[in-house]
């Protein structure tokens, strides 16, 4: 491995543990403007507080959100987008190139590969056009992979996330983000059939913390390195103490008991 992308691995995971905790923030172009990236400065401000690794955001966002103060915090600038708006949402184009990212001192960059949608060969063209691009600048490329054709009935399968896993490191990512299987002994499968770090993904904004947090372990117990959720986290009531207790899951090895009890949702005692 080039000693740049070395160094910067080490901006966007915890050299100590070799897990990450990364709160993407590119919604604005898919969605628009919802809660908790309206005011983005601010959200960074709460997860670097908390401990967060790092933020993944498209090129034009970093100009809001550079601080100067606090915590540091890993700059992942992600290079795809679709929208909701269009009649293919699914279908990931490149807005970004490898240079942008540079300029702007990312740490790494991002790309989204949507597996058996109509335009999945142009997505996979992306893919192995950035990567090469990434490789020779020794920029760390996440790859956020995820099988949501119309012949795919359930992409959390655990054939479909393997499949998708084991893709992107043979397209030449450093990292892979993927669906969790809903469970450690699936998810385990996913994380043996691939060589590179695999990341969960936190998929709709849940009610409570408990089932986040309990996937979180269960992702942790498995083998994974670590999450890259948005939502769940950055439109939590609280996400600095959210980002801290996911913390203590993912680089301390804390339980789902204690970290509800820090969280003040543990269960109540008996008697």
């Amino acid at each position: 491995m080039l000693l740049g992308k070395a160094i910067r691995l080490e901006r966007v995971f915890n050299r100590n543990t070799g897990k990450t905790i990364i709160v993407p923030m590119d919604h604005g172009v898919s969605v628009g403007p919802i809660s908790g990236v309206v005011d983005a400065k601010s959200t960074v401000d709460k997860v670097a507080a908390g401990g967060a690794n790092a933020v993944i955001m498209h090129k034009g966002l970093p100009r809001r959100t550079h601080r100067g103060h606090g915590n540091d915090v890993g700059l992942i600038v992600h290079l795809s987008a679709s929208t909701v708006l269009s009649p293919f949402p699914n279908a990931k184009t490149l807005v970004g190139t490898v240079e942008d990212a540079i300029r702007l001192g990312a740490d790494a960059i991002s790309i989204h590969v949507n597996l058996g949608d109509a335009k999945e060969m142009e997505m996979l063209a992306s893919f192995g056009k950035i990567s090469s691009e990434a490789a020779s600048w020794g920029m760390p490329l996440l790859a956020m992979v995820y099988a949501r054709g119309a012949g795919i009935p359930n992409e959390f399968d655990v054939e479909v996330v393997k499949h998708s896993a084991r893709l992107a490191e043979e397209l030449g990512a450093d990292v892979v983000k993927v669906p969790y299987t809903g469970s450690p002994e699936t998810f385990a499968q996913v994380v043996e059939g691939c060589c590179i770090p695999v990341l969960i993904a936190g998929g709709p904004k849940m009610s409570g913390h408990r089932d986040f947090v309990q996937m979180v372990y269960d992702a942790n117990q498995a083998g994974g390195a670590g999450l890259s959720v948005g939502r769940n986290v950055f439109q939590a009531e609280d996400p600095t103490l959210l980002v801290k207790a996911l913390h203590g899951v993912v680089h301390e090895g804390k339980g789902v008991e204690e970290t509800m009890d820090f969280l003040g949702e543990g269960l109540p005692s008996e008697g």
